[in-house]
């Protein structure tokens, strides 16, 4: 694709996956626990240096370019042009990019196809003009992209599982000061994401509202980070007005629950694992208030239909949901769950 757009061979290909999110929502960009897992979809680039940013993107079947320093436009090139701008912003001179992008992470699932992308990028970057960049330093300067120049607060959490993160395993994420344990999933269990087919989009969801109310709450409880507080402290909480203590409750006891998921699949206790991914899902549907009616009838059927646990994946406001289901109950899971809510598309 690189030759026929280009007119060139491309110098390298660089990919970076997608993730799903298997306990700890709404807590990375409060300093909190998390605990995602890369999916086996993957972004690729096939890149060559530059003189400006000209990326030609499969799925849009569009060229685009932009000078390095111009502001950002609005489109999918913005995630792009955002690392450029984020490295030359860290005095590295990185002059600009020609790529083509092909993607099998589905857009606006909430599994971190901005993020996939970002990483995808900043990899192939740091492979063109060998910058010394260790993989947490990618996960920084992609955030960094997203928040600065693109403009959604997100947390770091999707941009490590892309960097960082294995196959195969669970990353146990403290956003706090961006330690990581590697925690190896249930062997004879299939992480299963589907997707709801309710799109959504995180600059124009109630994403950056929900970060607002927890930084007021912070103010009001006289706390830096939410991650100060413990189940212990629940009962401070009821000096909050509403939203402010809904949200906060669910921030609190979802870092206690990561804690107690990577507790629970070290001991091979998979059935409680599976009930923490549910109590998170009404944590998030009550407390949080990012579910949808979608969502709720998706994990309901999951359930229904033999999943140890399901819940919502990703900030919510629509997309996808995770479930875990034992591989031998897998093919009556999948045909149960499509005859239940046959909008449903398993990834």
């Amino acid at each position: 694709m690189f030759q026929r757009i280009f007119g060139c061979q491309p110098q390298l290909v660089a990919s970076a996956p997608g993730r799903v999110n298997l306990l700890g929502e709404h807590t990375d960009y409060n300093q909190g626990l998390v605990f995602p897992t890369p999916l086996p979809h993957q972004t690729t680039l096939e890149a060559a240096p530059g003189e400006g940013i000209e990326v030609y993107a499969e799925s849009f079947k569009e060229l685009k370019r932009r000078k390095p320093d111009e502001p950002r436009q609005g489109d999918w090139l913005d995630y792009i042009a955002g690392c450029v701008w984020a490295l030359r912003r860290h005095g590295y001179g990185v002059p600009g990019l020609r790529a083509c992008v092909r993607s099998e992470v589905p857009m606006g699932g909430g599994l971190s196809s901005s993020a996939a992308l970002e990483v995808a990028t900043l990899r192939a970057l740091r492979a063109l003009y060998q910058l010394p960049l260790d993989d947490v330093a990618i996960a920084r300067l992609a955030q960094e992209a997203e928040v600065e120049y693109v403009g959604v607060r997100c947390g770091i959490m999707d941009q490590m599982a892309a960097s960082v993160g294995r196959p195969g395993y669970g990353l146990l994420l403290d956003t706090r000061d961006l330690s990581t344990r590697l925690v190896p999933l249930p062997q004879g269990y299939r992480v299963v994401v589907v997707d709801s087919g309710v799109p959504r989009r995180l600059a124009e969801s109630g994403y950056n509202a929900r970060r607002q109310e927890c930084e007021e709450a912070c103010a009001r409880l006289g706390v830096s980070s939410l991650r100060e507080l413990t189940p212990a402290d629940l009962p401070r909480l009821s000096s909050l007005p509403e939203p402010l203590l809904r949200r906060a409750r669910h921030v609190i006891t979802e870092n206690a629950r990561v804690l107690e998921g990577v507790e629970a699949l070290e001991a091979g206790d998979v059935q409680r694992f599976g009930a923490l991914m549910t109590a998170s899902h009404a944590s998030l549907r009550d407390d949080y208030q990012v579910s949808t009616p979608e969502l709720d009838r998706l994990v309901e059927a999951e359930l229904r239909h033999g999943a140890v646990g399901a819940r919502l994946t990703g900030a919510g406001f629509g997309g996808a949901t995770v479930a875990l289901v034992a591989e031998e109950d897998y093919e009556p899971f999948r045909q149960g769950v499509q005859r239940d809510y046959p909008a449903a598309r398993f990834l």
